[in-house]
């Protein structure tokens, strides 16, 4: 992959707002590591914009990694209220090509295309939260904690993160230190496992109905944010449903714990759905989707290779080029006009209209 490098302008005649529409590079201008195994990248636009985001946004990134388009959603680490800059905070994955692409290569002065902010998992005003994530989902509601405690105003806040072992904690120091100085905000660490902390003075385990009880007596109060891995967040909504949350006060990331629709049975008695001819061309492979099935859904059963995260619409990861062919495609914000202009739709949310050609 080519790195590309800003060349400064030394102009500031062009400051203005990031658009989403149209703006889709960022700069990185920081890297450093959080833990053995996680880093954090902050990026600006290049031409000095601010860019407005919510707390718990996202952006995708599209490296062109081998010349390919995969896109990887990482969510917004920072804070909103610093808003001429960005930062993710990536963890890397055994094998991720991507994650261990930015670990090894993505250094300041590197310019990369982005899409965002997306996503809507957006704090809800409320009195009184409850944050749980659970390893690297702890980024999402990091940004959150992030921007009550720059907006200086009186919080409720009990903030539980759960990892492997005390070292896998990131943001450990921070959360410490604004524990201290945010009245209002309380910090709950659970790890798995301290082998490698023996001092370690507080619980350890998983999150359970019996934890929760004890540690957040009045969690039927709170307005609960949720982000981590799809057995952490099934954990989460059953026991705090159980302990009396309505199910409104109950809100989770939704493109970090997607599965994959399945393709809906035939229903007795009735008209056989048409069928079309799906090739991608990259891969030499085709099959048959029917009508009322989406792109994405039929592709990973049979085996061809897909880049998807969400599966809704929402993170356009799985953004591909349609050389031919027309599809029904009702997406949620995850692909821009322009690129539905130049010819790519996103296969998760997207049904056939005819015989297609997919550029993957």
């Amino acid at each position: 992959m080519a790195t590309e490098l800003l060349t400064p302008s030394g102009s500031t005649n062009n400051v203005g707002l990031w658009n989403p529409e149209t703006d889709d590079k960022l700069l990185c201008v920081d890297a450093h590591a959080e833990t053995h195994d996680v880093k954090s990248f902050t990026f600006v636009s290049p031409d000095h914009k601010r860019i407005n985001f919510n707390a718990g946004q996202y952006f995708m990134f599209e490296l062109g990694i081998d010349n390919e388009v995969d896109g990887r959603c990482y969510s917004i680490s920072s804070s909103p209220h610093r808003n001429n800059a960005i930062t993710v905070t990536v963890k890397r994955v055994p094998g991720g090509r991507v994650s261990n692409w930015l670990h090894d290569n993505l250094v300041p002065g590197t310019v990369v295309r982005a899409s965002g902010p997306l996503g809507r998992f957006i704090r809800p005003e409320a009195k009184k939260y409850l944050f749980m994530s659970g390893g690297s989902g702890i980024t999402p509601v990091m940004s959150m904690v992030r921007e009550l405690a720059d907006a200086a105003q009186p919080v409720d806040i009990i903030f539980l993160h759960a990892g492997r072992t005390p070292k896998d904690f990131v943001f450990r120091g921070e959360l410490v230190n604004l524990a201290e100085r945010v009245k209002g905000l309380r910090l709950l660490l659970l790890p798995e496992d301290i082998s490698n902390e023996r001092s370690w003075p507080g619980l350890t385990g998983r999150i359970s109905k019996e934890l929760l009880q004890l540690t957040i007596p009045d969690i039927a109060e709170r307005v609960i944010m949720c982000c981590g891995p799809a057995p952490f967040m099934r954990a989460a909504r059953t026991l705090s449903g159980e302990l009396g949350v309505l199910s409104q006060n109950y809100h989770e990331e939704s493109f970090d714990a997607a599965v994959i629709e399945d393709a809906p049975a035939p229903v007795a008695d009735a008209v056989e759905e048409q069928s079309f001819n799906v090739q991608f061309a990259k891969q030499g492979k085709a099959i048959e989707v029917r009508a009322d099935q989406t792109v994405l859904s039929c592709a990973k059963k049979a085996g061809v290779r897909i880049p998807s995260s969400c599966a809704n619409g929402i993170c356009g990861t799985c953004k591909s080029k349609l050389v031919s062919g027309s599809v029904d495609m009702k997406h949620d914000g995850g692909i821009r006009q322009r690129e539905i202009d130049a010819g790519f739709f996103l296969p998760c949310c997207s049904k056939p209209l005819s015989d297609l050609v997919v550029e993957r």
